[in-house]
């Protein structure tokens, strides 16, 4: 069910992705949002250039979709230098990571995205390419083996994750710059679409961008997929102009309500009330209640429902609240407490 969910964060093929890159901004002042980071890149990037020196390494982490990669490469752009990417999944050995360092000119930037699914030897074997700009590489093996020292040009290393707590503390401490990177506020994500839409040359009635920025999840990447879809819907459905009512059914069509809720989160909430009475409950029991997998409820439902306010999570397991009974028209039903109970070695006299 949650395969190719409209209001995930994460990148769902590669058609999407090279729409996109069609829309991602080129310089730091066409991107919108992020004030505190981009303010800090800014200073950080104009100090470097006056050195005529590479970046400190960067790690971007936070959500899927807040602009990770845009900003890396928005990065590589204000630098005046050539980008290259990879992911942790992709560098499976020492070798992966030879061939992309080998060919870095001075003042490259290289973007790891997912970098914390680096194994742990590749992670290993940068550290001194991190530190020192150098690697000691192992040719052949057995007693043929040798090893010999590779000087590296000075780059930037800029790592992308999506879970900072599982990086390792050592790679961790080799970033010199760290930014953690928010959800964004509807005014924000309405200017976003509102590039978006210039860009796709798409004609919008007032009102349009800001219903579909409130059900964009604060999630930059959310927003633009709804935009395309919104767009394909007026295009077959209307005259190609967004109004009100075109947008209103699209995402009713997706099954999206007011606050960005889909029907897998309607499904988490359900199981919630129904099943287990508001909670408490375990991801896992709710998982097999659903016929899910836990990661997915945990990483990829839960956040938003946490964000909103609607789930609470306890040491006992989860629970819902009463905003998302409120939302939902759910009934919470009467919870007997423990002085209730029968006593379980109780006299019952006859």
């Amino acid at each position: 069910m949650a395969i190719g969910r409209t209001i995930s964060g994460q990148s769902l093929n590669e058609a999407e992705e090279s729409f996109n890159i069609s829309l991602r901004p080129k310089s730091l002042d066409e991107c919108v949002g992020q004030y505190n980071v981009r303010e800090k890149l800014a200073i950080a990037i104009e100090a470097a250039t006056q050195r005529s020196e590479p970046l400190e390494h960067i790690l971007f982490y936070g959500p899927p979709g807040l602009g990770k990669t845009t900003l890396a490469h928005v990065v590589a752009n204000e630098m005046g230098a050539r980008i290259r990417c990879s992911s942790g999944p992709a560098l499976a050995k020492a070798g992966d990571v030879m061939g992309l360092l080998s060919n870095i000119s001075t003042g490259d930037v290289l973007f790891l995205d997912e970098i914390h699914r680096l194994s742990t030897p590749v992670e290993e074997f940068i550290y001194p390419a991190m530190e020192e700009f150098k690697v000691d590489f192992t040719v052949d093996s057995g007693l043929h083996a040798k090893t010999i020292n590779f000087p590296l040009k000075r780059f930037t290393l800029v790592g992308a994750t999506t879970r900072a707590g599982l990086l390792s503390a050592p790679l961790r401490s080799r970033f010199g710059m760290l930014y953690h990177l928010d959800f964004y506020s509807s005014e924000e994500l309405t200017k976003i679409l509102a590039r978006s839409a210039q860009l796709l040359q798409l004609q919008c009635e007032d009102g349009t961008l800001e219903l579909i920025a409130d059900r964009s999840r604060g999630t930059p990447r959310v927003a633009n997929r709804l935009l395309k879809r919104v767009r394909d819907y007026a295009q077959v459905k209307g005259t190609g102009v967004l109004s009100v009512g075109i947008v209103e059914s699209a995402l009713k069509m997706e099954q999206i309500d007011s606050l960005g809720l889909d029907e897998l989160d309607r499904a988490f909430l359900r199981a919630l009330v129904n099943v287990y009475d508001g909670g408490p409950a375990g991801i896992d029991a709710i998982a097999a209640t659903l016929g899910e997998e836990r990661d997915t409820l945990e990483y990829v439902v839960e956040p938003y429902l946490l964000q909103v306010g609607f789930v609470r999570r306890t040491k006992r397991g989860r629970e819902v609240t009463k905003q998302a009974c409120d939302h939902l028209g759910f009934k919470l039903h009467k919870k007997k407490h423990d002085s209730d109970q029968p006593e379980l070695f109780e006299n019952s006299e006859r």
